[in-house]
């Protein structure tokens, strides 16, 4: 029995039946979509299957012959044998836009959730040290390195799934099914990518920050990253595509943290602004040497939180030295230190920083740590509101949450630090 490249779910493969795979217990198997249980204001499982339902029309036989923007992906079920493979719609065209995160900050919810359900994905299990022997493998590592969408040929074993995940650690994903082999187009690999590729002494971590002062998307990083096109020769390896996205984050936010430590710090305090997506995002800056704090909270009845009565909040810190583990909230962490390190780093300040996210009812479905990073920088690209004091700095962020600060002081360390520290100054 075949089972999922990323999830570990068994598929049976009969296309004659379209099956919800929903936690156990859960609302959704209850609820479909007629009494809205959740409390969300759109239901995620109609959502995703409208837009299942036109793609899978569109599927026809065993061959899907479409545009790769490119996308592909590395599953991370079963490590080190893992389900690796290229994703495409089955149409031609421009297709960039379907694995474009860095453009999606102003599309509706909806929209993404389309854009995520048309790629149809190819899968096939390696082990994460295999090179380019397998023919299908160095064939998507082509397609990872591409500075373009890719006119890609796909034949699968087996007609996909009608399946949707109703599972809130679960991103929208469209039909997946096990690959017999690829026919891709002519290829032009962007170039900064193509030297690193062929540098076999340049460790990978380094070739990601050189790509990223050269100008390449974070999210095209990741993506090379993910397939092992960078590092040592001996020591290259697959990376499953979450782990990837938060290792490139990671890499270059402590890239740029050593570079704005150097930097003298902000001469007041100030207070950006992120209302994207079903998200509220705040980022303080104090005029203090670099270290950081993120906030979570989650509303009743919203993705990380089932309860009905109360509101979630977890947080994960740093100081100026950084952090030695990995943080507890996961990859969004390290995506909203990137994208707030790049201001401070454009700005040639230093600054202790903060972000509050807020996630509201209409945060309808998971849609990966991408929209963290776009809103913060979203947010650092808005004039600043500025204050001569914290107290006041924080009387004005207290007006635009809907949470209280006192919630906020209780869950985390370096706030009430900030807070609550008394300076030398005061006794001068």
């Amino acid at each position: 029995m075949e089972v999922d490249a990323e999830f570990g779910i068994a598929l049976d493969y009969n296309p004659d039946y379209l099956r919800l795979q929903a936690p156990r217990g859960g609302l959704c198997a209850i609820c479909k979509g007629s009494k809205m249980l959740c409390g969300k204001i759109n239901c995620p499982l109609i959502v995703q299957l409208t837009s299942h339902l036109r793609i899978w029309r569109s599927i026809k036989g065993l061959s899907i012959d479409g545009a790769s923007p490119p996308s592909v992906f590395v599953g991370r079920f079963g490590y080190p044998y893992v389900y690796v493979g290229p994703m495409t719609p089955p149409f031609h065209g421009d297709t960039s836009i379907l694995d474009q995160p860095e453009s999606w900050l102003e599309k509706p919810i909806e929209e993404i959730i389309e854009f995520r359900s048309q790629l149809i994905r190819g899968m096939y299990r390696v082990h994460v040290k295999e090179q380019d022997s397998v023919k299908i493998l160095e064939q998507t590592r082509e397609l990872s390195l591409s500075e373009h969408y890719v006119d890609t040929e796909l034949t699968l074993k087996k007609p996909p799934t009608k399946r949707l995940y109703m599972d809130d650690d679960i991103q929208p994903i469209g039909p997946t099914a096990p690959l017999e082999r690829i026919n891709l187009s002519y290829i032009r690999w962007q170039p900064e990518m193509e030297k690193a590729y062929y540098d076999t002494d340049l460790r990978a971590a380094e070739a990601a920050k050189i790509l990223y002062q050269k100008g390449v998307s974070v999210n095209d990083i990741q993506r090379a990253f993910s397939l092992g096109n960078f590092g040592l020769e001996k020591n290259r390896r697959l990376v499953p595509t979450r782990w990837s996205i938060t290792a490139v984050d990671d890499i270059l936010s402590k890239y740029l943290s050593e570079k704005v430590k150097e930097y003298p710090q902000i001469n007041q305090f100030e207070v950006y602004e992120s209302n994207r997506l079903g998200n509220r995002f705040i980022v303080v800056l104090v005029p203090e040497a670099w270290s950081y704090e993120a906030y979570e909270a989650w509303y009743p009845q919203t993705l990380w939180n089932p309860s009905t009565r109360h509101t979630v909040i977890i947080t994960d810190w740093e100081g100026f030295d950084g952090r030695t583990t990995y943080a507890s909230m996961g990859g969004c962490y390290y995506s909203g230190r990137l994208a707030v390190l790049e201001h401070l780093y454009k700005a040639k300040r230093q600054a202790r920083v903060f972000i509050f996210r807020e996630s509201y009812p209409n945060y309808i479905a998971p849609l990966g740590v991408w929209q963290v990073r776009e809103n913060v920088r979203n947010a650092m690209r808005q004039i600043p509101f500025k204050f001569n004091s914290l107290e006041t700095a924080l009387k004005f962020v207290e007006s635009r949450l809907s949470i209280g600060l006192e919630h906020w002081l209780g869950s985390g360390y370096l706030l009430k630090q900030t807070v609550t520290q008394r300076k030398i100054t005061e006794f001068i």
